[in-house]
């Protein structure tokens, strides 16, 4: 038997795909879309290492420190940002799949992307969200209902294929696994948009958008026929709901874990450290803890210590409910051929059950609370203010190459489209200052740049 620490190296070296032990499938999902693979001299970094740098220095990613993740930018200096929610759903992807590594499975651990890889698509995962949240994304859809609507995991896909300035025509140019895993819901926007649409409530549905079919249909290219039709089967809308896809690649599902975690224990933290939610909210809530699941993972005092009103607790408590639900995840098997597709990444129902009930606690207490409710509204009206004078006189207002790529556009419908584009960019407080500008008297001077 290999001393453990010779097995442990095994288990890595299985797990984290390196320069020219890539097999010929893996250098497939390695492909960029532009078929261009330019090297720096010397540049000893794989794939996926160059989709994580890319990434880091985009102007997308730097913009995501200035946009809302639950309380809007400048309500406090403690609270996440869509950036620093990104970084935590990044570490808590990379853990997940080093727990998933340790377990020695060699029917996944061949098939896990790399660190490197799931790191890519958690810090990607969040780009395509606009100024104000879920609100501003609502807000836009509302606007583009009749143009393709907009929905923010759709937006990433396009931002990173098509719009982010690092290739001409092919965004960031990632790599093909990178962009399966950001393909959260691989089904089009017609097939997924309910019937009739209902003006008091303009969600979208989870889906990417008609005009990036290109982009999805060579990303699942390497799928055989049967398994291409599997992966974008739908719940069909109706007249009062969206539809909803079904499936999802093993990648994606270990994005979307880490991002409910990071959700539901970071933002809780926030809300507790400013005194939104109490311990009155908590017992009130009565999050359910299995038992034996709170004893195996040193959950015992978790409500003293998240309500103790000392840093260094509460601390330690969010760290073990991090390490908790990291350490429960599972694999589900699916009905796939494709190893990326035939098993996705789940948590065991003890801690589905706590997270689902934690995540509820900050949804009614804050989510949904007046307080960030009606900051919800005002972002609401900002988007459709503006979103009202840019297509009323786009020449005039937009900035210079959104306007050459407006008057460059063949119709109505992708003139729309180009003006969101430049909406669902904005940082808040960009959107704000853009919106005193244009209506608000004495507001904004041309000494202030755009």
């Amino acid at each position: 038997m290999q001393p453990l620490l010779l097995r442990d190296q095994s288990r890595l070296l299985r797990g984290i795909k390196r320069g020219n032990a890539m097999s010929d499938q893996e250098a497939f999902w390695d492909k960029r879309r532009s078929g261009a693979n330019p090297k720096h001299k010397q540049d000893s970094r794989d794939e996926p290492e160059r989709d994580v740098a890319r990434l880091i220095h985009s102007a997308a990613f730097r913009r995501l420190q200035g946009k809302t993740q639950i309380l809007g930018i400048g309500e406090s200096d403690f609270h996440r940002t869509r950036l620093t929610h990104s970084m935590e759903v990044a570490q808590i992807g990379r853990g997940i799949v080093c727990h998933l590594i340790k377990k020695d499975d060699p029917a996944i651990v061949n098939d896990l992307p790399s660190q490197n890889t799931i790191v890519a698509i958690c810090l990607a995962h969040d780009l395509g969200h606009p100024p104000f949240g879920h609100g501003g994304e609502t807000a836009l859809n509302c606007l583009m209902s009749n143009a393709g609507g907009f929905e923010g995991n759709a937006q990433t896909l396009r931002l990173l294929t098509k719009e982010e300035a690092h290739t001409e025509n092919y965004g960031l140019d990632l790599t093909r696994r990178t962009l399966l895993g950001i393909l959260k819901y691989p089904v089009n926007y017609s097939k997924v948009n309910k019937k009739q649409k209902q003006t008091e409530s303009w969600k979208p549905p989870k889906c990417y958008y008609d005009c990036e079919q290109d982009v999805v249909n060579w990303i699942i290219e390497p799928f055989s026929n049967k398994d291409r039709k599997a992966f974008q089967k739908f719940k069909p809308p109706s007249d009062d709901e969206h539809g909803k896809p079904t499936e999802k690649s093993l990648d994606a599902s270990i994005m979307e874990l880490a991002d409910d975690i990071a959700y539901g224990v970071h933002d809780l933290e926030d809300a507790i450290h400013l005194e939104m939610i109490s311990v009155h909210d908590w017992d009130r809530t009565d999050p359910t803890i299995n038992k034996e699941w709170e004893k195996e993972y040193g959950l015992e005092n978790l409500r003293i210590d998240l309500f103790s009103g000392e840093s260094s607790k509460r601390k330690r408590a969010v760290g073990a409910m991090v390490n908790a639900l990291i350490s429960s995840t599972v694999l589900k098997e699916c009905d796939f051929k494709e190893p990326k597709l035939k098993r996705l990444i789940v948590l065991k129902k003890e801690a589905r059950d706590f997270l689902n009930d934690l995540q509820g606690l900050v949804r009614e207490v804050v989510i949904d609370s007046a307080a960030v409710q009606t900051l919800e509204y005002r972002g609401q009206q900002i988007i459709k203010k503006l979103f009202e004078a840019f297509i009323s006189d786009p020449k005039r207002l937009l900035k210079r190459n959104f306007s050459q790529k407006w008057q460059e556009a063949d119709c109505d419908f992708d003139k729309a489209r180009i003006i969101c584009d430049y909406l669902s960019g904005m940082t808040d407080e960009y959107a704000t200052r853009m919106f005193e500008r244009l209506f608000v008297p004495r507001q904004g001077t041309v000494l202030l740049k755009l």
